[in-house]
């Protein structure tokens, strides 16, 4: 038995479109242990929501997994029928969704719809046991009032609400790995740091493993162990959360935090924000999908892949100037033992 809950090995997920074959995500690769949070960031369009529904396998047509394997506990995700995937939704896997406003049905009541993801999983509880564990798990996200509550509808229940709701809705199985796939975007500031206290807390009671797909590095900081920086359908960098924010190694990493505004600059200094326009997918570069934007572009990124090479202890990154240090590291200690 592997001790990582979930193991993403060399993942291609492509969208094949009247235009051409778009590679949303291209050999990508990760994992995840029991009782983590991985956050995968990167800016709109980098592939992080892509590769979260293909774990639950919820990608729709014309999206289709062209190549890797996904392995859960062991077992290969990619291999399961509908039936093996819905028993694996809900009880082993939850997810939330981006936008809390339109993932909920407007025309039933918010413990309907709970007791629904309930029922779907275990046939055998009775409905009034289902009431029960609906208003319960609307208390451990916080929500007042959870038996009066439970009888309201998705219209009655601000944001910040919906948005607990829906945590309510992913964890009522008890899954062990939950996505969280942007939960803050649509949410005011003070919500948003309400939810993650709220996930920091209950990933803290429960155990599970987490992975929080998200743009924003202020969020990464607050809630993740580990982080891959993820950019055009590739992983430019990959480490704890230390190793990130306090000595990144990729360019494109370096230019995120850069371009991150630091309440504790007495200077203000100008915010730097990175150059040029994402990659066309439809037409990707042959080198590092990086290269056109990268202010450390030489002639073989813009013709070759990099690597992903080790900067340090479970800290990778794939650039060229890792190659470039490495050979002039190599040349200066054999001229000294010369």
């Amino acid at each position: 038995m592997s001790e990582n809950l979930l193991e993403v090995k060399d993942l291609k997920v492509s969208f094949f479109t009247p235009a051409g074959e778009v590679k949303a995500v291209d050999g990508i690769s990760y994992s995840i242990k029991e009782n983590e949070v991985m956050g995968i960031v990167g800016e709109s369009g980098s592939g992080k929501s892509v590769e979260a529904y293909s774990i639950m396998g919820l990608l729709q047509q014309p999206g289709k997994v062209v190549g890797g394997s996904i392995t859960f506990d062991g077992e290969d995700v990619l291999s399961y029928n509908k039936e093996q995937y819905r028993e694996f939704r809900g009880q082993k896997a939850g997810m939330i969704f981006q936008n809390p406003m339109t993932c909920l049905n407007p025309v039933y009541t918010i413990g309907d719809q709970l007791m629904e993801a309930l029922r779907c999983h275990d046939k055998s509880i009775s409905k009034q046991e289902a009431k029960k564990r609906a208003i319960e798990m609307l208390e451990l996200v916080g929500i007042n009032n959870a038996d009066k509550r439970v009888d309201q509808y998705p219209h009655e229940f601000s944001g910040g609400m919906r948005q607990r709701a829906m945590i309510a809705m992913a964890m009522i199985c008890h899954p062990r790995l939950l996505i969280a796939d942007e939960p803050t975007t649509a949410l005011d500031v003070t919500i948003q740091a309400q939810i993650l206290e709220l996930m920091k807390d209950l990933q803290k009671k429960t155990g599970m493993a987490i992975i929080f797909i998200t743009h924003n590095l202020g969020v990464v900081a607050e809630i993740c162990d580990r982080v891959s920086v993820m950019y055009a359908g590739h992983i430019m960098e990959q480490g704890n959360v230390n190793d990130i924010f306090y000595s990144p190694a990729h360019p494109y990493t370096k230019g995120l935090l850069r371009s991150m505004p630091n309440l504790g600059d007495e200077e203000r200094t100008r915010l730097i924000p990175i150059e040029g326009t994402p990659v066309d997918l439809l037409d990707p570069p042959k080198g590092c999908s990086f290269g056109p934007r990268c202010e450390h572009c030489m002639k073989v990124c813009l013709t070759k892949k990099p690597p992903l090479m080790e900067v340090g202890e479970g800290h990778i990154s794939a650039c060229w100037l890792h190659v470039k240090e490495m050979q002039e590291q190599q040349k200066a200690a054999k001229e000294e033992k010369a």
